[in-house]
């Protein structure tokens, strides 16, 4: 029988991460990761390009699993389960850890297909019309879309895009929401409608947030994470977490002076 991932209300930790690494091939990407993630919180992830942010993202919902040569090792605890046990199923933790990429990538179908997409493939056929609106209204779009759901979503704005993969995302009633740098391609009307719903979708999921922005880490996340680059013997450099904090203590007195000297601009 495949071990269930079930919902703990008991239990404060959304993630608990002991000695993390992920490796692709012979290159260790990030390594000796350790640390507890808090439910219906905001956690980002910050550092420089390359520090293993969203390949350590991608493994708290084993989008890894998808790169032939990448391996997961340590142990991530979800909701009280080990993610990597052999019983688990991906699908499974797929369904309940969801992923909001970059940039935004609807289907080339209708609005409304978008979000059916996925309730149909999970067998969530009851009440679809509900379930399209309930999504697209707690993605802060139903009011902008509720009269042209057959409207070819490729036909939305960048951020409508975002906002309707946030929603198809959210539909399949996820516990946990990936998101790896959700507003790089936006502008910045449209990135303020992204964290200003990250506020209100924070009451009701755990969201983990990988970001290049200092001011939006500081603005949306209540813990942040920073990750730096260490050079290894044969030249190349991976990923290593450098300090873990809450946000305001980490935003105005980091315990870490490479913390400081990041936040302040003096590498980056």
């Amino acid at each position: 029988m495949e071990t269930e991932i079930t919902t703990k209300k008991e239990l404060d930790h959304v993630f608990t991460v002991r000695d993390v690494s992920v490796s692709y091939g012979d290159f260790t990407a990030v390594k000796n990761v350790s640390m507890d993630m808090f439910k219906n919180n905001i956690t980002a992830f910050i550092g420089p390009s390359g520090c293993g942010k969203s390949t350590l993202i991608r493994s708290f919902n084993r989008m890894n699993d998808l790169i032939p040569n990448a391996v997961v090792n340590g142990e991530i605890n979800y909701q009280g389960i080990n993610l990597y046990d052999e019983e688990v199923d991906p699908v499974q933790v797929r369904r309940r850890i969801g992923m909001v990429f970059q940039k935004p990538n609807p289907f080339p179908k209708s609005i409304r297909e978008n979000i059916t997409f996925g309730l149909k493939v999970n067998n969530m056929t009851d009440n679809l019309d509900e379930r399209v609106e309930k999504a697209l209204t707690q993605a802060a779009l139903w009011d902008e879309v509720k009269n042209d759901l057959d409207k070819n979503a490729l036909d939305l704005s960048g951020g409508q895009q975002q906002r309707l993969c946030i929603a198809r995302t959210i539909a399949v009633e996820p516990d946990t929401i990936l998101m790896d740098e959700p507003c790089s391609a936006l502008d910045p009307v449209a990135t303020k409608k992204i964290e200003d719903l990250m506020q209100i979708l924070v009451k009701d999921f755990s969201i983990l947030i990988v970001t290049h922005n200092m001011q939006q880490a500081s603005r949306v996340s209540n813990y942040c994470a920073f990750f730096t680059t260490k050079a290894t013997d044969d030249g190349r450099r991976t990923g290593e977490l450098v300090e873990y904090s809450d946000t305001k203590t980490m935003f105005t007195n980091p315990s870490e002076s490479l913390t400081e000297e990041y936040i302040s601009g003096r590498f980056g």
